[in-house]
C-alpha cells in the first residue's frame, strides 16, 4: 500500500500538482487526498477520480484481467 501512495505522490508533483489543485481537479476532497498520502486509506472511488485527473486510469485496465483462455480439465 505504500508503494501506491508513493507512486502517486511523484506523480503528483511531477505533474505540477499540489494536493489542492488534485482534490479540485479530481473531485476528492483534500482531507482524503491529505489522509491517503499519510495512511494509504482511501476508497477505491477516489482512487479512480484521482488516477483520472493525473491521466493514469488505463493503469486499472489490466488489474483484476480475467484469462479467457478455458481451462482444460
Amino acid at each position: 500500500m505504500q508503494d501506491l501512495v508513493i507512486k502517486v505522490k511523484k506523480l503528483r508533483k511531477q505533474q505540477g500538482f499540489s494536493q489542492m489543485v488534485l482534490a479540485e481537479r479530481s473531485g476528492v476532497s483534500l482531507g482524503s487526498i491529505k489522509r491517503f498520502e499519510v495512511t494509504g486509506k482511501i476508497s477505491l472511488e477516489a482512487l479512480l477520480q484521482i488516477s483520472l485527473a493525473l491521466n493514469r486510469i488505463d493503469d486499472f485496465e489490466n488489474l483484476f484481467k480475467a484469462d479467457d483462455t478455458p481451462k482444460s480439465i
